[in-house]
């Protein structure tokens, strides 16, 4: 594994590829396969892309690269996640506005919304189906491109979970099951065992606490890491963000699975190492009063609400939607408890006794507890993706007055995470621009 401080104009991913051999057994007749991190896209307002998604520079970088390795038929796929699932506009815009399109005609790469393309269905380990896109599995060469950032669910998100792009949405459902076993750890930790071989490169010249979207805190690193295996990139990217890899169920799980140690023994750091560069960064949103009250809340002592904290079963779209109820909430406090109101989310949470109104959050919560005899007053947030229409009646019949701005503004909301960044002279969107 290969670590290099990034340098502008320094040729840093060039170093970190050669130092990796990278390149060593990728013949130029190969089909390249580039999976990049862009887990989000707004096309209605700015956001923090910073840690959250995979640098144009560095994407346009590796091009160079392959371009100058004799590879012709290279493919940049990924599957943005959007409100709506039959949404293609938010793609076409990130594509456009992050530069893959001049990546087109400037390289004569083919990039693909996943959602537009054909899925074959694969048994990623015994118990575990998914449908993945076949692009990726038909390609001769893989080069993962994740951020080198933390998950809230996953711990991090690196290589094995970048890949979690390329399954459908029913799939990315089911990998938030609620079967201890088939959990979202041991789900992830199988991610990369259809794909074909090839060099993982994990971004960090900018990394993410908190993550993985832009509610996280940013930083910038300045850090590229290479591998040809992935495990190995992931437990070096792990370490760099201070977290041992000990603590990532999802990597421990995937070392078992190939008999390696998870302590980074069997692992040779070429470049700089791992302890001059790791920054301890935190991983998860911290919860009071016994994991029912989030952190801002306690301290802004808003009372009459339990809102236990979420867990590994909650998917990407309730996850969204969680992130709304928080804000609103929030928003509605003026001092005065609420009515002893529980929101529950993901699939194993249950209903506590004694709560005045229970707002059951997504069609797995509504379906599990439509009849529960410890709910007094049921207000159901149902519909898989729910709509953001049904979040504002359930506060409303929870006597929870939220102002009308929050969901006439709802794909503005990002915005507001900017104004952290402003006047830090480090956070440039230029890293998101190809010119």
């Amino acid at each position: 594994v290969s670590i290099v401080k990034y340098e502008k104009e320094k040729d840093s991913v060039r170093k970190v590829v050669e130092m990796a051999n990278g390149f060593e057994k990728l013949d130029p007749s190969a089909q390249v396969f580039i999976k990049p991190n862009l887990v989000y896209w707004n096309r209605h307002c700015d956001f923090p892309k910073w840690g959250m998604l995979t640098t144009s520079t560095i994407v346009e970088e590796i091009l160079i690269l392959l371009k100058e390795h004799g590879v012709k038929d290279i493919i940049i796929g990924e599957g943005i996640v959007t409100e709506n699932p039959k949404d293609r506009e938010t793609a076409k815009d990130a594509f456009e506005k992050l530069g893959y399109n001049t990546f087109k005609e400037r390289y004569g790469v083919k990039v693909y919304d996943i959602f537009q393309r054909p899925f074959e269905k694969v048994e990623l380990a015994e118990g575990v189906p998914a449908k993945m896109n076949a692009d990726m599995l038909q390609s001769d060469f893989l080069i993962d491109v994740p951020v080198l950032k933390t998950h809230a669910q996953c711990v991090v998100s690196l290589g094995l979970k970048n890949l979690k792009g390329l399954i459908n949405i029913p799939s990315r459902k089911k990998f938030h099951g609620e079967d201890p076993t088939y959990n979202l750890h041991y789900n992830v930790s199988q991610l990369a065992n259809k794909a074909p071989p090839g060099l993982t490169i994990i971004d960090g010249i900018y990394t993410l606490e908190r993550g993985p979207a832009f509610d996280g805190k940013a930083h910038r690193s300045d850090i590229v890491v290479a591998s040809t295996n992935m495990l190995s990139a992931d437990l070096v990217g792990s370490s760099l963000l201070g977290i041992d890899p000990i603590a990532v169920p999802h990597l421990v799980q995937a070392a078992k699975d190939r008999n390696r140690p998870i302590d980074l023994s069997d692992i040779e750091v070429k470049g700089e190492s791992i302890e001059d560069l790791a920054v301890p960064h935190g991983w998860e949103f911290i919860y009071k009063n016994n994991n029912t009250l989030p952190l801002s809340y306690a301290k802004a002592g808003i009372g009459g609400i339990s809102y236990p904290k979420y867990d590994e079963t909650m998917c990407t779209y309730c996850s969204f939607y969680n992130g709304v109820l928080l804000t609103a909430i929030k928003s509605a406090w003026k001092g005065e408890d609420f009515d002893n109101v529980e929101i529950l989310t993901g699939k194993i949470m249950e209903p506590s006794e004694g709560k005045n109104k229970t707002i059951l959050l997504g069609q797995c919560q509504y379906n599990k507890h439509k009849d529960h005899p410890n709910i007094n007053e049921l207000i159901a947030i149902d519909g898989c993706p729910p709509e953001a229409d049904s979040v504002q009646n359930a506060l409303k019949q929870a006597g929870i007055k939220v102002p009308s701005y929050i969901f006439k503004n709802l794909q503005n909301a990002p915005l507001i995470y900017m104004q952290k960044y402003q006047g830090k002279p480090e956070f440039e969107e230029q890293f998101y621009q190809i010119n």
